[in-house]
Protein backbone atom coordinates (compact mmCIF):
# COMPACT_ATOMS: atom_id res chain seq x y z
CA UNK A 1 0.00 0.00 0.00
CA UNK A 2 1.22 3.46 -0.27
CA UNK A 3 2.23 5.77 1.64
CA UNK A 4 1.04 9.43 2.35
CA UNK A 5 4.25 11.46 1.18
CA UNK A 6 3.40 14.60 3.44
CA UNK A 7 3.46 12.88 6.68
CA UNK A 8 7.03 12.10 9.22
CA UNK A 9 7.90 9.08 11.06
CA UNK A 10 5.81 10.34 14.50
CA UNK A 11 2.48 11.25 11.38
CA UNK A 12 3.26 15.35 11.63
CA UNK A 13 2.79 17.19 8.91
CA UNK A 14 5.90 17.99 6.00
CA UNK A 15 7.32 19.07 2.42
CA UNK A 16 8.34 16.59 0.74
CA UNK A 17 12.17 16.60 -0.27
CA UNK A 18 12.27 16.96 -3.38
CA UNK A 19 16.08 17.44 -4.13
CA UNK A 20 17.20 13.95 -4.99
CA UNK A 21 14.60 14.20 -7.93
CA UNK A 22 15.50 14.74 -11.67
CA UNK A 23 13.78 17.27 -13.32
CA UNK A 24 11.78 16.08 -16.13
CA UNK A 25 8.71 17.68 -18.16
CA UNK A 26 4.88 16.98 -16.06
CA UNK A 27 1.36 17.81 -17.29
CA UNK A 28 -1.33 17.86 -15.22
CA UNK A 29 -5.27 18.26 -16.64
CA UNK A 30 -7.77 18.76 -14.52
CA UNK A 31 -12.03 19.44 -14.99
CA UNK A 32 -14.62 20.60 -13.16
CA UNK A 33 -18.31 21.82 -14.59
CA UNK A 34 -20.73 24.40 -13.50
CA UNK A 35 -24.70 23.04 -13.91
CA UNK A 36 -27.16 26.01 -14.20
CA UNK A 37 -30.32 26.90 -15.84
CA UNK A 38 -30.41 26.97 -19.32
CA UNK A 39 -31.35 30.75 -18.74
CA UNK A 40 -28.37 31.53 -17.25
CA UNK A 41 -26.07 29.17 -19.51
CA UNK A 42 -28.01 31.49 -22.48
CA UNK A 43 -27.17 34.59 -20.93
CA UNK A 44 -23.25 34.02 -20.00
CA UNK A 45 -22.92 32.43 -23.35
CA UNK A 46 -24.63 35.93 -25.68
CA UNK A 47 -22.00 38.04 -22.96
CA UNK A 48 -24.69 39.65 -21.30
CA UNK A 49 -23.81 38.84 -17.25
CA UNK A 50 -24.14 41.70 -15.41
CA UNK A 51 -20.72 41.52 -14.03
CA UNK A 52 -19.46 41.34 -17.78
CA UNK A 53 -17.45 38.50 -19.51
CA UNK A 54 -18.30 35.27 -17.25
CA UNK A 55 -16.04 33.33 -19.08
CA UNK A 56 -12.85 35.83 -20.06
CA UNK A 57 -12.98 36.34 -16.38
CA UNK A 58 -13.07 32.25 -15.62
CA UNK A 59 -10.14 31.97 -17.74
CA UNK A 60 -8.41 34.16 -16.21
CA UNK A 61 -8.92 33.89 -12.68
CA UNK A 62 -8.14 30.15 -12.93
CA UNK A 63 -4.36 30.90 -14.47
CA UNK A 64 -3.79 33.24 -12.24
CA UNK A 65 -4.80 30.56 -9.16
CA UNK A 66 -2.65 28.53 -10.48
CA UNK A 67 0.27 30.39 -10.64
CA UNK A 68 -0.62 31.07 -6.79
CA UNK A 69 -1.13 27.52 -5.42
CA UNK A 70 1.83 27.12 -3.52
CA UNK A 71 0.17 29.83 -1.17
CA UNK A 72 -3.08 28.16 -0.89
CA UNK A 73 -2.65 24.82 0.09
CA UNK A 74 0.12 23.86 2.72
CA UNK A 75 3.12 21.93 1.59
CA UNK A 76 2.52 22.72 -1.81
CA UNK A 77 6.09 23.63 -3.50
CA UNK A 78 6.34 27.03 -5.61
CA UNK A 79 6.72 26.19 -9.45
CA UNK A 80 7.86 28.11 -11.94
CA UNK A 81 4.63 27.16 -14.57
CA UNK A 82 5.70 26.84 -18.20
CA UNK A 83 2.14 26.98 -19.42
CA UNK A 84 -1.22 26.90 -17.99
CA UNK A 85 -4.21 27.43 -19.94
CA UNK A 86 -7.98 27.15 -19.38
CA UNK A 87 -10.30 25.75 -21.58
CA UNK A 88 -14.29 26.57 -20.96
CA UNK A 89 -16.91 24.50 -23.02
CA UNK A 90 -20.77 25.21 -22.82
CA UNK A 91 -22.64 21.62 -22.63
CA UNK A 92 -26.68 21.71 -23.34
CA UNK A 93 -27.08 18.22 -21.91
CA UNK A 94 -26.13 19.62 -18.43
CA UNK A 95 -27.11 22.28 -18.74
CA UNK A 96 -23.88 24.53 -18.07
CA UNK A 97 -20.13 24.38 -18.87
CA UNK A 98 -17.65 22.24 -18.61
CA UNK A 99 -14.11 23.73 -17.23
CA UNK A 100 -10.77 22.29 -18.54
CA UNK A 101 -7.27 23.50 -17.38
CA UNK A 102 -3.97 22.32 -17.78
CA UNK A 103 -0.84 23.08 -16.13
CA UNK A 104 2.90 22.20 -17.38
CA UNK A 105 6.01 22.40 -15.53
CA UNK A 106 9.74 21.07 -16.42
CA UNK A 107 10.57 20.39 -12.44
CA UNK A 108 10.83 18.21 -9.89
CA UNK A 109 7.43 17.62 -8.88
CA UNK A 110 4.10 17.66 -10.41
CA UNK A 111 1.44 19.53 -11.36
CA UNK A 112 -1.58 18.04 -10.57
CA UNK A 113 -2.89 20.75 -7.93
CA UNK A 114 -2.35 23.71 -10.34
CA UNK A 115 -4.24 22.14 -12.43
CA UNK A 116 -6.59 21.18 -9.72
CA UNK A 117 -7.04 24.59 -8.12
CA UNK A 118 -6.74 26.54 -11.60
CA UNK A 119 -10.10 24.60 -12.21
CA UNK A 120 -11.97 25.22 -9.20
CA UNK A 121 -11.27 28.76 -9.08
CA UNK A 122 -12.49 29.12 -13.00
CA UNK A 123 -15.70 27.17 -11.88
CA UNK A 124 -15.95 28.91 -8.86
CA UNK A 125 -15.82 32.75 -10.56
CA UNK A 126 -18.48 31.63 -12.89
CA UNK A 127 -20.82 31.27 -10.01
CA UNK A 128 -19.66 34.51 -8.90
CA UNK A 129 -20.41 36.20 -12.43
CA UNK A 130 -23.86 34.44 -12.59
CA UNK A 131 -25.04 34.07 -9.41
CA UNK A 132 -27.28 37.57 -9.63
CA UNK A 133 -29.46 35.65 -11.93
CA UNK A 134 -29.15 31.91 -10.56
CA UNK A 135 -28.20 31.27 -6.91
CA UNK A 136 -28.70 27.33 -7.34
CA UNK A 137 -25.73 26.29 -9.58
CA UNK A 138 -24.01 23.66 -8.76
CA UNK A 139 -20.03 22.71 -9.13
CA UNK A 140 -19.31 19.52 -9.33
CA UNK A 141 -16.46 17.24 -11.07
CA UNK A 142 -13.76 18.56 -9.83
CA UNK A 143 -10.73 15.90 -10.81
CA UNK A 144 -7.57 15.02 -12.08
CA UNK A 145 -8.04 13.53 -15.60
CA UNK A 146 -4.77 12.95 -16.47
CA UNK A 147 -0.88 13.52 -15.31
CA UNK A 148 2.27 12.66 -17.09
CA UNK A 149 6.36 12.72 -16.21
CA UNK A 150 7.42 12.03 -13.05
CA UNK A 151 8.50 8.83 -10.54
CA UNK A 152 4.89 7.67 -10.56
CA UNK A 153 4.45 7.92 -14.14
CA UNK A 154 1.64 8.24 -15.95
CA UNK A 155 -2.53 8.39 -14.96
CA UNK A 156 -5.78 8.99 -16.72
CA UNK A 157 -8.70 8.77 -15.36
CA UNK A 158 -11.76 6.90 -16.41
CA UNK A 159 -14.40 8.97 -18.42
CA UNK A 160 -16.93 10.62 -16.77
Amino acid sequence: MAKLTHLGKRGQARMVDVSDKAATERIAVAQGRVVMSAKTLDLVLKGDAKKGDVLGAARIAGIMAAKKTHELIPLCHPLLLTKVSVDIEPDASLPGLRVTALARVTGKTGVEMEALTAASIACLTIYDMAKAVDRGMVISGIRLVEKSGGKSGDYRAAED
